[in-house]
């Protein structure tokens, strides 16, 4: 027997977002009229800290929530603007295609191992006694598993990041991540113990300190990572169209490729 139309509205799901709404009055975003309220009021970064965070920054919180954003747009041709010009070299006219592409490459490896880091800093005890075992089990579990620590270590900058020192300064002067610096720099020292060798703290590692330490969730940072890292490939999409850089690029990887013939093996009984 089909239930009455009354019923079935009354028993059925809603879906729930406390982020914005938009009807025929305007939009509405975290209590906050978008027109009245911040269009022309703050910034890009104010609003993207009220996104996540659920409310307004403070002025230091976002100074260093800009610095973040700014110290991960850009790096040069690798993974992901390499992989954004081809795709807009492939498809032209299709920016978005484009910088698509090139954010999938964000992830546990390039630009977003600033969660991985996140996860270790917020799941530390607290108590400078019970830090120090925690961050020499978190090194010794990397090393078995023959991975890299979340947060340090860097191909290049082996004396230290430059992106990292300069985001610390800032994070210190502004007065946060005290309490996620002081793990960091645990994790590090416990480190040295357990690989025999310095691993500076890179850039990934002082963003994750200081997104949590201005109040962010974890969850965000892979987010936040993304969110840098568009504004960068949307330059190298554009110029792409300009330049045809990924043509040279293409030709470097044919040249740089040698074609091997594996060896025939007769067929198993």
């Amino acid at each position: 027997m089909t239930r009455p139309a009354e019923t079935r509205t009354a028993q059925a799901p809603r879906a729930v977002t406390s982020i914005a709404r938009h009807d025929a009055a305007g939009v509405n975003v975290r209590g906050y009229d978008l027109v009245d309220d911040l269009v022309g009021q703050i910034s890009y970064t104010r609003m993207l800290y009220l996104l996540l965070g659920k409310r307004l920054p403070t002025d230091a919180e976002c100074a260093v929530l800009d610095a973040c954003l700014v110290v991960l747009m850009e790096a040069g041709l690798n993974a992901s603007s390499v992989v954004t010009r081809v795709t807009a070299a492939a498809r032209p006219g299709q920016t978005q295609a484009a910088i698509a592409a090139g954010l999938l490459t964000v992830g546990e490896r390039f630009v977003g191992s600033s969660q991985a880091c996140g996860d270790i800093l917020a799941a530390a005890p607290v108590g400078r006694a019970a830090l120090r075992p925690y961050c020499t089990e978190v090194a010794e579990e990397c090393r078995r598993a023959g991975k890299p620590v979340p947060g340090l270590g860097h191909g290049t900058h082996k004396e230290g990041d430059p992106r990292a020192q300069r985001l610390i300064a800032i994070g210190t002067e502004a007065g946060v991540a005290g309490r996620q610096l002081e793990i960091l720099n645990a994790l590090a020292e416990a480190a040295y113990d357990v690989f025999g060798r310095r691993l500076v703290i890179n850039v990934t590692g002082a963003v994750a300190a200081l997104l949590l330490g201005i109040g962010l969730p974890v969850k965000a940072l892979t987010a936040l990572a993304v969110v840098s890292r568009c504004g960068g490939l949307a330059a190298h999409a554009v110029e792409e169209e300009q330049t045809h850089t990924s043509d040279a690029l293409w030709q470097l990887c044919r040249d740089a490729a040698d074609y091997e013939v594996e060896e025939s093996r007769p067929p198993t009984a």
